[in-house]
């Protein structure tokens, strides 16, 4: 069995898929960890809309592009995305950032999304999160009402059987890290 850090240390944005398909029960398994991801006073202020299938995949992926540069062109080759839609947070937690002028619904995504990472790497898959794409594109493709707002994709897939993982080039302990003051 393999420790959670260990875990973090093989997890890394995967950028160049295998054309195998994703089995739906391992999608699963990765909504269902963002689905138990903590949120500001259990808002849980998300939806997550899985999308596996051929021609919606392509369609997202499209919308991923941005014309006349090679940013995602990666997405082209990606078998399946999650979708995570911002849901309206409960009172108490919109209220609180106001107060704090901190948007915590965003980081209760965030902490859902990479809970859907670290699961797709427990399952043997590859993930990236993507914050540029075409959003009312990908809200009209989805069906997701003009109402809500989709701060991030997660591609999912299996790397090609030759990908080397790369090595996680990080800023020292010493740069990031101190106790008890700055």
């Amino acid at each position: 069995m393999q420790s959670f850090l260990d875990l973090v240390r093989r997890r890394y944005s995967l950028r160049s898929y295998s054309a195998k398909p994703v089995e739906r029960d391992k999608i699963e398994r990765c909504l269902e960890a963002g689905r138990m991801a903590p949120s500001a006073c259990n808002s849980q202020p998300w939806h997550f809309v899985a999308v596996d299938e051929a021609e919606q995949v392509h369609r997202i992926a499209e919308a991923c592009l941005l014309p006349g540069s090679k940013l995602n062109s990666f997405t082209a080759s990606v078998p399946a995305f999650i979708a995570v839609v911002a849901e309206k947070p409960k009172l108490s937690a919109a209220l609180g950032s106001l107060v704090k002028n901190k948007a915590l619904y965003l980081l209760d995504l965030g902490m859902a999304a990479e809970h859907i990472c670290l699961q797709a790497a427990e399952e043997g898959l590859g993930s990236c999160m993507l914050g540029w794409f075409n959003e009312k594109k990908i809200r009209r493709i989805l069906q997701i009402p003009r109402s809500r707002r989709i701060p991030l994709l997660i591609s999912l897939g299996y790397a090609p059987e030759d990908a080397k993982t790369p090595e996680k080039r990080r800023k020292s302990s010493a740069e990031t890290i101190s106790w008890n003051r700055y």
